[in-house]
């Protein structure tokens, strides 16, 4: 064996520019594929954690009954004292943050304009806050005890020129369906670094939201931060009982699933076609080898090697260019990937808000799909050098000697 890839590197040394060409074609495609693996899953994964961060958390506790396309506000819909159940579940190990928010739809009045917003009803001093009190690029956070003060997004301030100290309308849906209507004075302006949510979510303190939406002692959910994600299914069976609903946030972000598992498997077709394009620079690099050793491979047969020796001479050469391309293409891709997840990829806003894009995409390479990707090229690389071995091993000894005069 040692002697067959010791000949099939003298023969790849023969033509070294093609060969390192035909490595480095390979090699570029890998590295591409390697780029392109890390932007799809770190784009999904950064969406996922600002999901949870944002909107989701690791659980929510519902009623129930609670319907949350509706944003319904109906009594008998909310949980009950959410202050005593948020700090029940805030004593479990697993947990990070346990606080209850209510969830409502509202319109924000400027002048002769106007958007639609969910309100979002906060207890101030909970830790989950963390995104929007680290975000906050001006003025002050909300206090328990502010009853005319909210917090608004970048991108909705920006979109209507508006500062902290501004005064804004503010419609909001009530439990008994009706619409009260209030002014409230922007306290501080925030950024999550997804545009989509900054334009439509505002903030209040979570006794305000109850007052304005004549909620009650109530709130919609109790959002949950766990310390470790993977304990999402354990704390979630923990928490299941006959009152409420445990909700995780794989259920509560299905799109992003769903979009997560198509990805991947639109990953595969397009991983299989660019290495299939660049083993085509392989499968003609060996059929020139084949030609031009026609007479070679002429002796060999004459002096009785084996059909099955001679493919597995240029079985041996194809996994040379292989080893070679995939080393070019692990440097390259990994220089590409450490760019990319450092200083990310400027998309700017899509204006999608029901998937929390950022501004920025980053790469995160995993080494399953480093693994992953260099076994493809490899095998692909394999199969593409068949041809050009059954072209080599079929030939007859006197024709191919003849060939090679």
């Amino acid at each position: 064996m040692f002697q067959l890839f010791r000949v099939a590197w003298r023969d790849l040394g023969r033509n070294r520019r093609r060969s390192f060409f035909s490595a480095l074609a390979l090699g570029m495609g890998l590295a591409v594929l390697l780029l392109m693996a890390a932007v799809i899953k770190g784009e999904m994964r950064d969406s996922m954690n600002a999901a949870i961060r944002l909107n989701s958390g690791h659980l929510q506790v519902r009623a129930a009954t609670y319907n949350e396309d509706k944003t319904s506000l109906a009594w008998e819909d909310l949980i009950e004292n959410p202050a005593r159940i948020a700090a029940q579940i805030a004593q479990l190990e697993p947990v990070a943050a346990a606080t209850p928010r209510l969830f409502a739809s509202g319109v924000v009045v400027i002048g002769g304009e106007s958007v639609g917003v969910r309100l979002v009803g906060i207890v101030p001093d909970s830790e989950a806050n963390a995104p929007y009190r680290d975000g906050l690029v001006s003025g002050a956070f909300v206090t328990a005890d502010d009853r005319a003060g909210i917090l608004i997004g970048q991108t909705l301030a920006d979109k209507f020129g508006l500062k902290a100290g501004d005064t804004v309308n503010l419609l909001v849906n009530t439990s008994n369906g009706d619409v009260d209507e209030q002014t409230f004075v922007i306290r501080g302006i925030y950024s999550t670094g997804t545009p989509g949510l900054d334009q439509t979510t505002v903030l209040m303190p979570l006794d305000k939201a109850q007052t304005i939406t004549q909620a009650g002692n109530h709130a919609s959910a109790i959002f949950v931060l766990l310390k470790d994600r993977e304990q999402t299914n354990a704390v979630a069976s923990a928490l299941q009982g006959s009152q409420y609903r445990v909700v995780t946030f794989e259920q509560m972000n299905e799109i992003l699933v769903q979009t997560d598992a198509l990805a991947g498997g639109y990953m595969i077709i397009i991983y299989l076609i660019v290495l299939a394009i660049t083993a085509t620079v392989i499968v003609n690099t060996l059929i020139m080898a084949v030609f031009e050793r026609t007479r070679e491979i002429g002796i060999l047969s004459a002096i009785g090697m084996r059909s099955s020796r001679i493919m597995a001479m240029f079985f041996a050469e194809s996994s040379l260019l292989a080893i070679g391309g995939i080393m070019i293409g692990l440097i390259l891709g990994s220089l590409l990937t450490l760019y990319a997840s450092t200083v990310g990829f400027y998309i700017g806003d899509f204006g999608i808000t029901g998937i929390p894009l950022g501004e920025r995409i980053y790469a995160w390479l995993t080494p399953g799909d480093a693994l992953t990707l260099t076994a493809l090229a490899f095998i692909v690389t394999l199969l593409a050098s068949l041809y050009p071995a059954r072209l080599a091993a079929r030939m007859e000894p006197v024709q191919a000697l003849r060939g090679g005069e």
